[in-house]
């Protein structure tokens, strides 16, 4: 019962992550920029994550300043790009697309890792990198005769997968040294702080007045950001990492219905040809003996 209840958490914090495009959008019809998006998403999750770890897990507070460099690449490096990249992709391209471009990040940490950690690039790793490869084609349009997202949308996508991608790697020295919980609080703290550089005020205050801001700003931080990192990660202590890489795949599937459902975003034929290739990549990826940082993509 309690590995079931396990795979319910991790399948239900890649499900919220799914609906963060809704909310993203939403945030734009109010008028607020992306990165005021950014901002208020890793801002206010910071806000949030230092309350639920106050009450609950003060030990995340306690790490050593050497350290704090591997925080600063979790956090700026990663999180806060990855959220502008995939912010922007959001604007440019169907919530469907932006989805399955983020998932090209499992595939960039195979790569990662042959030239960091000389991990070995073996047949079903490579079949997986071509399957990627292909999947981004064909959700591109190129195959279909024709581009169905922007030029400018594809490399958004793409640097949300790399930023992704230098997350788990930095990830990797993170976790050596410390539990999943204070890696992601010291995420937030460079990534919550680093943000406010960013901050437009004015603009802000400007949709602060419309009721609907303050809802799609809730629904931002905590259902698709606080919950589904505290979700995800309880759910890891009792489900193999392998299985959980797999689970998650529902993320790119729950942004792609909430997409078609909510937006009226219905995917074509080669869109859908790709997702599936970029998800069986995933799925190759998780089945295969893993080390190190893949596991953690």
């Amino acid at each position: 019962m309690k590995k079931y209840r396990s795979y319910l958490l991790v399948v239900l914090g890649a499900s919220l992550w799914g609906l963060i495009g809704i909310f993203n959008r939403g945030l734009g019809t109010c008028g607020v920029s992306v990165m005021n998006r950014v901002t208020i998403r890793n801002f206010l999750a910071l806000v949030l994550l230092t309350a639920v770890f106050a009450a609950a897990r003060r030990s995340v507070f306690h790490i050593r300043v050497k350290d704090l460099p591997i925080f600063f690449g979790t956090g700026v490096v990663s999180v806060l790009s990855l959220a502008w990249c995939y912010f922007s992709c959001q604007q440019e391209c169907s919530l469907a697309v932006a989805g399955i471009l983020l998932y090209l990040a499992p595939s960039i940490v195979v790569l990662f890792s042959a030239v960091l950690w000389k991990e070995p690039l073996t047949g079903r790793k490579i079949t997986a990198l071509l399957l990627a490869l292909v999947g981004c084609a064909l959700v591109s349009g190129i195959a279909g005769g024709s581009l169905t997202v922007t030029v400018r949308g594809l490399l958004l996508g793409i640097g949300a997968g790399f930023s992704y991608a230098m997350y788990t790697v930095f990830a990797h020295y993170g976790l050596r040294k410390y539990d999943s919980y204070t890696v992601i609080y010291w995420t937030f703290v460079f990534a919550g702080i680093g943000s406010l550089a960013f901050l437009n005020w004015t603009e802000l205050q400007a949709a602060l007045p419309d009721g609907r801001t303050w809802l799609y700003m809730a629904g931002l931080v905590v259902i698709a950001t606080v919950l589904p990192y505290l979700f995800y990660t309880k759910g890891l202590e009792g489900t193999e990492e392998g299985m959980a890489s797999i689970m998650s795949n529902v993320e790119p599937v729950v942004a792609a219905v909430s997409g078609a459902v909510l937006l009226g975003e219905k995917p074509d034929l080669w869109t859908a040809a790709g997702i599936v290739c970029v998800l069986g990549s995933v799925i190759l990826l998780a089945g295969g003996k893993k080390s190190g940082a893949e596991q953690r993509a």
